[in-house]
């Protein structure tokens, strides 16, 4: 009996080393082990094969399904595939695989199989090669609704669409300052093969010239002009673009200048208000008021009121800007003060012109009445006369 047993392994173990000797020199190399490419797309797998000299190869084709010992089904045959399969081989022992039309059904391990002229001649290609394929729209997209029931009514607003795709954009950094470079990486789930083209946008614009064969997409030297928001799509898919990413840039203050309220003519006793504004990011949060000609400020704050105003307060005034990046300085605006009492400024600047200094003096210091009687031709509002 225990001779029986040992027989018995013995004759099992050479069976085996047999088989595992007539596999010698054979081989099926894939290019690629895994494919990952979108739905509606074409995808091309391939692979070389190695066999003793003396066979000849008559028989070739793909599969991935087996139901049974060598009950193999060629792709050709298999009426999922109808139609969307060639077959392609080269005088090297290469051999390719064309499915068109991808669908997400076509999920499967393909393996490459041939038969020679020999008895036991057959060999198939394992592990095979692993075919992915995305249609890049998650099964959350759908359209949502809102229903509200109460003990005796029930509304349902209108639908919300929601569509999740699996297009991920990766923005580093997303804040900088001007000056420096921002990349940004379009990922799908898997590594598509085909490499496909990916177009970007900002703010929902197609950017121009930016169509890439490569998922990284740099923005050098960056400027104000680049804030927004930024997404991309896979080409054919333009309708299944990423989640947007906000790009923020942060420079210092510039285009600043002073506004002047109210505009037009400035009545000596009225009053008017400055008002500084500036582009900056962040916002400017100091502002600084000069008069020109002095230098200590006049004044901080996001405007600048003078009230009762007189014929001192003439001249140029500016504003400075600054926030963390920078300063920046206004144009200075001219602020000219009129004279409420017109006859009596004149008068003024007449006596100020003459060397009749002595005599303005105390013309200025009469009663209004001897002035009047002295000057009929004019009218005294200086002095509540009319």
């Amino acid at each position: 009996m225990a001779l029986r047993t040992v027989g018995s392994v013995l004759m099992v173990f050479l069976w085996s080393v047999a088989v595992a000797l007539g596999q010698i020199g054979w081989s099926v190399t894939y290019t690629k082990k895994s494919i990952c490419t979108l739905k509606g797309s074409t995808v091309e797998m391939s692979c070389s094969i190695r066999y003793p000299s003396w066979h000849k190869v008559k028989t070739t084709f793909w599969f991935t399904k087996m139901y049974d010992v060598e009950n193999y089904v060629n792709l050709k045959d298999d009426p999922v595939y109808q139609g969307r399969v060639t077959y392609h081989s080269d005088k090297t022992n290469g051999h390719t695989l064309r499915i068109t039309d991808l669908r997400e059904s076509d999920f499967a391990e393909y393996k490459f199989r041939f038969i020679t002229d020999q008895t036991g001649g057959k060999y198939s290609g394992y592990p095979g090669v692993t075919l992915s394929v995305t249609d890049l729209r998650l099964s959350d997209s759908a359209g949502y609704r809102f229903r509200l029931i109460t003990s005796g009514d029930k509304f349902a607003g209108s639908p919300v669409s929601l569509t999740v795709t699996d297009v991920v954009l990766e923005m580093d950094p997303t804040s900088v300052s001007e000056g420096e470079n921002v990349t940004l990486r379009c990922r799908t789930k898997c590594t598509l093969d085909p490499i496909p083209v990916y177009s970007w946008y900002k703010n929902g614009q197609s950017t121009p010239n930016s169509n890439t064969s490569s998922p990284v997409y740099i923005l050098f030297s960056v400027s104000s002009e680049d804030t927004g928001r930024y997404s991309c799509s896979v080409e054919g898919h333009e309708d299944l673009p990423s989640a947007e990413e906000t790009l923020t840039v942060r420079y210092g203050p510039r285009n600043t200048s002073v506004s002047v309220s109210p505009s037009g003519e400035i009545v000596e006793g009225s009053s008017v208000t400055l008002t500084c504004s500036s582009d900056a990011n962040p916002p400017a949060d100091k502002y600084t008021w000069y008069k020109k000609n002095i230098a200590s400020p006049k004044a901080s704050g996001h405007s600048y009121s003078i009230t009762n105003i007189s014929s001192e307060d003439r001249g140029e005034y500016y504003c400075e800007a600054r926030n963390i990046k920078g300063t920046e300085t206004s144009i200075p605006v001219h602020i000219n003060v009129m004279c409420k009492h017109v006859m009596f400024c004149l008068f003024r600047v007449l006596c100020e012109m003459t060397d009749l200094t002595d005599i303005c003096s105390n013309l200025l210091t009469l009663q209004p009445m001897i002035l009047q009687q002295c000057f009929p031709g004019f009218l005294w509002w200086g002095w509540g006369l009319s």
